[in-house]
């Protein structure tokens, strides 16, 4: 079947976060399962896959409770409730969470139990089956994962294609060699606009700027990270797009060093009445904003808006992020 499981005991296990969690919130999810074991997956934008295997010793052998004391984790320190499934492969734990029926729960299917769970499943429902091969199953009468393990797998490569069948055949039978493989999130942070209708006047698109401004600087102060790099993108009526990236003189998540760049990079874009959809801000190349060397600065006034940006985010903790920030954007939000 796969060579992760020890003893007859799952180890793989899939968490799926809610659908719309924030990136900074999701990657303290990934924070909290590296607690569990040091094998973590990132699957952008809200799932990721632990190899449990080595934290078993510290943890115990009890792979649903480390389930349910992950969800009480993220729940009590987060307020996100996760749904987990635990299996011996990536694709039973990755079934076993989207079939987890309450808002968070965990699920947990043991090696002997795969063949017997999976059976009744609806073939859309075993993971790494999209909805085209799922009609072509159902044409040819295929409509539960137990009858797709009935039928020989040079059928199921007739009807889905040659490594398209061989993977959905085997599979159906709880077959998956695949590893858990370590990978972190790509070092980047973005946030997007879309406006409401055909942006044209130069005075909005800037707020709404300013706007995606103060969010990448606040998720970056609040994540301990700095970027390097600022990138913009212009997302034209149409489909066509515009992109552009600059290096900051050094890193910064500092309101006033993005904004700066910021409006650089959509000067340069050179905006003639151009009917714009929406704006992409991304921090690029990022690191951590403990090795960004502090200058001894001689700008009272620098200092100042630092000492008020501070304050603000204190405010922003206990108020919420639209409690307070630059007038443009309360003016574009009102």
């Amino acid at each position: 079947m796969t060579n992760a499981e020890v003893g007859g005991v799952p180890t793989v296990m899939h968490v799926r976060c809610p659908d719309r969690i924030r990136e900074d919130v999701y990657r303290q999810v990934l924070e909290l399962l590296a607690d569990l074991s040091p094998v973590v997956q990132a699957l952008p934008p809200s799932a990721a896959l632990v190899e449990l295997r080595g934290g078993l010793r510290y943890h115990g052998s009890d792979v649903h409770r480390l389930g349910e004391m992950l969800r009480v984790r993220t729940l009590t320190r987060l307020g996100v409730d996760v749904r987990v499934g635990i299996g011996p492969s990536i694709t039973v734990a990755a079934t076993a969470s989207a079939q987890v029926d309450l808002p968070g729960g965990v699920l947990t299917v043991a090696p002997g139990q795969v063949a017997d769970w999976l059976g009744p499943l609806p073939v859309e429902a075993l993971h790494g089956i999209g909805p085209k091969q799922a009609t072509a199953l159902h044409d040819y009468g295929i409509h539960t994962v137990g009858l797709l393990t009935a039928v020989s797998p040079e059928t199921v490569q007739r009807l889905l294609g040659g490594k398209a069948g061989r993977l959905a055949a085997d599979r159906a039978r709880g077959i998956d060699p695949r590893p858990v493989v370590p990978r972190t999130l790509p070092a980047a942070a973005a946030v997007r606009l879309r406006f409401d209708r055909h942006a044209l006047d130069g005075a909005d698109v800037r707020a709404g700027l300013l706007d995606l401004v103060v969010q990448l600087a606040r998720m970056l102060r609040r994540r301990g990270q700095a970027a390097r790099a600022l990138s913009l993108t212009l997302q034209f009526a149409g489909g066509s797009s515009w992109e552009k990236t600059r290096r900051l003189p050094e890193p910064s998540a500092h309101d006033e060093d993005l904004r700066t760049m910021a409006y650089r990079l959509i000067d340069a874009a050179g905006l003639q009445r151009g009917r714009l959809t929406g704006l992409v801000l991304k921090g690029d190349d990022l690191v951590d904003a403990d090795q960004v060397a502090q200058q001894i600065s001689l700008d009272h006034s620098r200092e100042a808006r630092l000492v008020a940006e501070a304050a603000m985010d204190r405010v922003r903790d206990k108020f919420g992020n639209g409690v307070i920030g630059p007038a443009a954007t309360a003016r574009r939000a009102s």
